[in-house]
């Protein structure tokens, strides 16, 4: 959908990996994820990383063989070909990017509000998140180079504070509190596993930037390991720092903006201010990054015919899919609080990797990965959706029955394009128009 070539580079791309994930993880997920894990959340985070790892390996090679805006819609058009099955997992995977960059938009407003003087109104958080959401939309109209340039900068200044912040949080630990003894039962630290995995689900973002990149093929896996590895390194020592300095129960009761509230014993209001701050820019950073993602998997759904064509009509230097799914975020980052949008987004966010994974496996001769390694990731996925449904059936039932329903409105929403335009089930497919395939040594199989 842009101009390809060489606007993101190796390091534009592991900056947008590291926006997407950092600022819909920490600082959103710490609290939620801490009120099930207690202070064995670090050991959650690692887990969670090691799944990230393992999706990354398989995305990573995925996207060498198939450099494609529409990244992981890519993936499953090209396992499943174009039909019923891909596009309703294409449509619920845009849903469930929808409510990630959602859950990062309500988290800006959250620590917005929190910097305010006490006895603001309440309803000045989604005033925030709305807020937000548009100024990265019409950053992002302006094109590829201007988010890549905006993201690096943002980077730099989040990545800055959270090591700076983990680094004095560390010299000022109580060990005590971080003992075995304060954990509970290893069971709790594995229902937390889809939470801290969904602090790390944004690493997908670098995938839909492979048509931007020079060499794909080389840029991409090597990308999205670095800034997962990253990623987890500053996650792990943030979460010990937070959980060495304040009890389980002080965490949960600062849930929406704890990072900043494990700040205070060292720094007090000051450090709790900057930290705060840190947050605007990563939250800022990872819608900037997310918008640009979800305009190219829009593009790519409506060019399958999975979305309307409205969706890939210009609109700027990008799509008019930009503008439709700003508001849809809005919406959602509205009526919807954090821990809800969390545990939705993390748990239908992992079974569309296993699906992808799965749908991996059909395609391991031509991408040449490990199939053990694939299999790993598909196993890891399935494991922590498993544990995570079970957890949330004894705990929040209803939240359930709203991943059900966004799965039948994928559904609902690939029949009637179906029926439409008169669609049928088509085979897999290389070097689709508009942003397809280009894989090499591919050859036509068919067009969507």
């Amino acid at each position: 959908m842009h101009r390809s070539g060489d606007e993101v580079s190796f390091w534009s791309a592991v900056a947008m990996g590291i926006g997407a994930m950092v600022g819909a993880g920490i600082f959103a997920l710490l609290g939620e994820a801490g009120a099930i894990a207690g202070s064995a959340v670090w050991l959650s985070f690692v887990i969670g990383g090691t799944i990230a790892m393992l999706s990354g390996y398989s995305f990573g090679r995925l996207g060498a063989r198939y450099p494609s805006a529409g990244g992981l819609v890519e993936y499953l058009v090209q396992a499943f070909g174009v039909g019923r099955f891909s596009g309703a997992m294409s449509v619920m995977m845009y849903i469930g990017a929808l409510v990630a960059v959602s859950l990062v938009a309500r988290t800006f407003g959250t620590y917005a509000h929190a910097l305010l003087p006490p006895g603001a109104p309440g309803w000045l958080v989604q005033v925030f998140a709305a807020a937000v959401v548009l100024v990265f939309m019409v950053i992002n109209l302006d094109g590829a180079r201007s988010m890549t340039r905006a993201e690096n900068l943002v980077v730099l200044v989040k990545m800055a504070v959270l090591v700076g912040f983990a680094l004095v949080g560390l010299a000022w630990i109580a060990p005590e509190r971080l003992s075995p003894a304060t954990w509970p039962p290893f069971p709790a630290i594995l229902y937390s596993v889809a939470i801290t995995f969904f602090a790390y689900e944004g690493f997908r973002v670098i995938t839909n930037a492979a048509e931007d990149m020079a060499d794909p093929a080389r840029t991409l896996p090597r990308a999205m390991a670095t800034a997962i590895m990253l990623v987890m390194a500053v996650y792990v020592g943030v979460a010990l720092a937070v959980f060495g300095n304040l009890a389980p129960q002080e965490v949960v009761a600062a849930r929406d903006f704890a990072l900043a509230e494990a700040a205070r014993p060292a720094f007090g209001r000051f450090g709790f201010s900057i930290v705060a701050i840190a947050a605007l820019f990563s939250t800022a950073s990872a819608i900037n990054a997310s918008l640009y993602a979800v305009t190219n998997v829009t593009y790519r759904l409506a060019l399958l015919g999975e979305l309307p064509a409205v969706f890939s009509r210009p609109i700027g230097h990008s799509r008019q899919g930009l503008v439709i799914s700003s508001a849809a975020i809005i919406l959602l980052a509205i009526f919807f609080d954090l821990g809800s949008i969390a545990v939705i987004g993390a748990l239908s966010m992992l079974l569309i990797h296993m699906t992808v994974h799965v749908g991996h496996l059909r395609l391991i001769r031509e991408t040449g990965a490990s199939r053990a390694l694939v299999a790993l990731a598909v196993l890891a996925n399935g494991a922590a959706v498993g544990l995570s449904a079970w957890h949330m059936s004894t705990r929040s039932p209803m939240l359930l029955v709203w991943i059900a329903g966004f799965f039948l409105l994928a559904l609902a929403v690939e029949i009637v394009l179906h029926r439409a335009t008169g669609r049928s089930v088509g085979p897999r497919v290389d070097g689709a128009p508009g942003g397809g395939a280009v894989g090499k040594g591919g050859d036509d199989r068919g067009a969507a």
